[in-house]
């Protein structure tokens, strides 16, 4: 498997890319890993994927489909990092989905993309909340990877931690709302091997797999999905 991870220095990104071209879960994967800068493209290598630079917050559809040519999927694990709304605009939502259009115009079926746990329509989040323009960028994001015709998962974690993995997960129900005060957290190495996992298994197509830390193992919740 090819897999092309945008987004590949990002804190989810650095543990999944390891994962993925060391076997970690699973067959060895062919990493590349996109990032904007020149001076990141050392670290690519040093997590074992083939670097690609690529500003994805300006490259349009047809750059993108020619970088994702070969590939068996693409992960979206981008994100402008908040702070400037015309930015989260423009990288959570803008770029998000011109990477969709060129994974379908190259040919690539499979693709992931790394949202949060809050991403539905009534998410909640006021106007006036500074989380308003993620929340609005990645929910447009997402709704549009819907429409398309791409073997398509969308991953919504909840608050993310820098603890050890656990390996286990529970993945809340179509519908279920997290309730204020309720344990929410999961470790971003715990994302990035639901991410790994779910790349190879195909109950998550078409799904929207939110969840949380719990007591199931990562491959059981995700063939678990209905």
């Amino acid at each position: 498997m090819k897999v092309v991870v945008i987004g590949a220095l990002g804190k989810v990104a650095q543990l999944l890319v390891p994962l993925l071209a060391d076997g970690g879960a699973g067959p060895a994967a062919d990493v590349v890993g996109v990032v904007r800068k020149e001076e990141q493209v050392d670290r690519v290598a040093d997590l074992g994927g083939d670097p690609l630079l690529l500003d994805v917050e300006n490259a349009g559809t047809e750059e993108m489909a020619r970088a994702f040519a070969g590939a068996d999927a693409v992960v979206w694990a981008a994100g402008a990092g908040g702070g400037d709304p015309d930015r989260t605009y423009a990288v959570d939502r803008d770029a998000a989905i011109r990477s969709m259009d060129a994974a379908a115009q190259a040919g690539v079926r499979r693709y992931l993309i790394v949202s949060w746990i809050g991403s539905v329509p009534d998410h909640g989040v006021p106007e006036d909340n500074s989380f308003f323009p993620y929340a609005d960028a990645k929910l447009a994001a997402d709704d549009h990877l819907r429409t398309t015709d791409l073997d398509w998962t969308i991953l919504g974690p909840g608050s993310l931690t820098d603890g050890p993995p656990t390996g286990k997960i529970r993945v809340l129900a179509d519908g279920e709302t997290v309730e204020r005060g309720a344990p929410s957290e999961v470790p971003r190495a715990d994302v990035a091997q639901v991410a790994a996992a779910a790349l190879r298994i195909d109950e998550t197509i078409g799904k929207f797999v939110r969840f949380t830390t719990g007591d199931e193992t990562i491959p059981a919740a995700l063939r678990h999905l209905r």
